[in-house]
C-alpha cells in the first residue's frame, strides 16, 4: 500500500495542487493530512477540491490551527472522499489507521491525558490489523522531530508513550515547521514529520 502524507498546508491551495499531482503520478492509495489545514480556520474553502477532482481518498485530523467543527464542515462538503481520523479509525485491506488531532499547545488544545485517551480509544478498533499507522499532529516528545531550536523540545509525552505502548509500524505527524521532512524511530516505529511538501510512504 502506498500513501501520500502531508501536514501544515495552512490554506495553501498551490501546495494542495502539487500534492494532488504527486498523488496521481505516484498512484497512491490514500492521502493523509496530519493537521493545520487552515490558518485559524481560514483558507478551507475549496482546499480539498484538487483531491476530489482526482477521486483520491483523504484522511484528515485537525491541527492546533483547526477546530473539530472545521473537520466536520469538510466531512459534509466532501463526503465521498473524506475519512475523519480524529479519535476514529478505519482499515484499508490489512492496514489499520488510527489517531488524534489538535495539539498540546495552541488555540485548539488537548491535555496530554486527553491525547493519550483518544489515541488508545481509536487504536482499539484496528488492533487486529496486520499493519498499523498512527496519525497525530504533534510529534512525540524528545525525538529529532520536536525541537524548535537550541534543543527546546515541545513534543507530546502522550504521543511518545502511545508509540512505545501500541507499537504502530508508522507514525505520521507535522506541527513543528523547523523539522519538516525529518524522520526518526522509536523502537520499531518509523516516525515522519511530513510537512506541506508531503512524503510518499510505502506500508
Amino acid at each position: 500500500m502506498k500513501i501520500l502524507a502531508a501536514s501544515d498546508l495552512h490554506g495553501d491551495i498551490g501546495a494542495v495542487k502539487r500534492l494532488a499531482k504527486k498523488a496521481k503520478s505516484e498512484n497512491v492509495d490514500l492521502i493523509i493530512l496530519a493537521g493545520d489545514l487552515s490558518i485559524f480556520g481560514e483558507g478551507l474553502e475549496g482546499l480539498l477540491k484538487p483531491f476530489s477532482d482526482i477521486k483520491k481518498k483523504v484522511a484528515v485530523i485537525p491541527g492546533n490551527h483547526d477546530s473539530e467543527a472545521d473537520i466536520f464542515m469538510l466531512k459534509r462538503k466532501y463526503p465521498d472522499i473524506l475519512y475523519d481520523l480524529h479519535s476514529y479509525a478505519f482499515k484499508i485491506g490489512d492496514v489499520g489507521f488510527f489517531g488524534c488531532g489538535l495539539a498540546n499547545i495552541g488555540p485548539n488544545v488537548l491535555s496530554e491525558s486527553q491525547i493519550k485517551k483518544k489515541i488508545e480509544n481509536s487504536f482499539r478498533y484496528i488492533s487486529s490489523a496486520k499493519k498499523k499507522v498512527m496519525v497525530v499532529h504533534v510529534p512525540p516528545y524528545n525525538t529529532k522531530l520536536d525541537s524548535i531550536g537550541r534543543n527546546i523540545k515541545v513534543g507530546s509525552t502522550s504521543v511518545r508513550e502511545s508509540i512505545e505502548k501500541l507499537k504502530p509500524d508508522k507514525c505520521i505527524c507535522g506541527h513543528i515547521h523547523e523539522t519538516f521532512n525529518l524522520e526518526d524511530r522509536l523502537g520499531d516505529t518509523s516516525i515522519f514529520n511530513v510537512g506541506p511538501k508531503g512524503k510518499v510512504i510505502e506500508i
